[in-house]
């Protein structure tokens, strides 16, 4: 069974909404961005209901034929959305997008919008760290060797930018001397052409060695005497790399 964590107000409104609904033949449809938790919310809500997705015309025409009850999501990809019927069918949708706003109202009787994750605050600390938790365990990482508050968050694709973002950076922390030197050779045999690629990608190599070095010294004088190069060197490679 789905679970669905939320504290928006929002989202609560959707959840009473369909509850007090729940017991009438009606079609409602759950409009949002990609990844802000659409299904999960649907399945949570119906539980025992199939669902189909409108990836495929004719799975969903069947799938209305043998039931009664219906989930379809990504509604907006269906070829014929006007062609199908819902007399006397309970439908919960999901979509991307509105499509065609005068048809979605004439045949949904409610229509919900679903607030994307920067919308919702209250939410992302407790997605935060389902994902932590998840990613600590999948990458065998204990989580008191990083500080959570130190990681940079990504909600530009919901739920999925954020899943992505904490997940890069728990690897970053994580990672061992040959590791890294596993990922740049395949960056490397991937990426390495033309006629001056040494000087090319020596970057990958000096940009982050003087960036943790001034942020780790905080002086371009003792950074200098660390890495053995004169502060002229080391002004010129800073410029070179645009590091402010």
């Amino acid at each position: 069974m789905e679970t669905f964590f939320t504290k928006s107000d929002k989202i609560q409104h959707i959840i009473k909404s369909f509850n007090l609904t729940k017991s009438l033949f009606v079609s409602s449809i759950i409009i949002g961005e990609a990844h802000t938790g659409k299904k999960t919310l649907a399945q949570y809500l119906f539980p025992d209901t199939p669902l189909v997705s409108g990836n495929n015309q004719k799975e969903v025409e069947e799938a209305l034929e043998n039931n009664d009850e219906l989930i379809i999501t990504n509604f907006e990809k269906l070829s014929n959305q006007s062609s199908l019927d819902f007399s006397n069918k309970r439908i919960i949708a999901t979509a991307d997008y509105m499509g065609n706003p005068e048809l979605i109202d004439d045949i949904f009787a409610f229509i919900y919008a679903m607030p994307s994750l920067q919308e919702r605050p209250e939410d992302i600390n407790y997605l935060k760290e389902l994902f932590i938790k998840e990613a600590s365990s999948t990458l065998m990482i204990e989580e008191n060797t990083f500080e959570s508050d130190d990681i940079p968050l990504n909600l530009t694709k919901n739920t999925k930018s954020l899943k992505r973002s904490i997940y890069i950076h728990l690897m970053k922390h994580s990672i061992d001397a040959q590791d890294i030197e596993g990922i740049l050779y395949h960056y490397l045999l991937k990426h390495l052409d033309g006629n001056d690629g040494y000087r090319e990608h020596l970057g990958l190599y000096e940009k982050p060695l003087i960036e943790a070095g001034l942020k780790k010294f905080g002086s371009q004088l003792q950074l200098s005497q660390v890495l053995g190069i004169n502060r002229n060197t080391l002004r010129k490679k800073i410029h070179e790399h645009n590091i402010d």
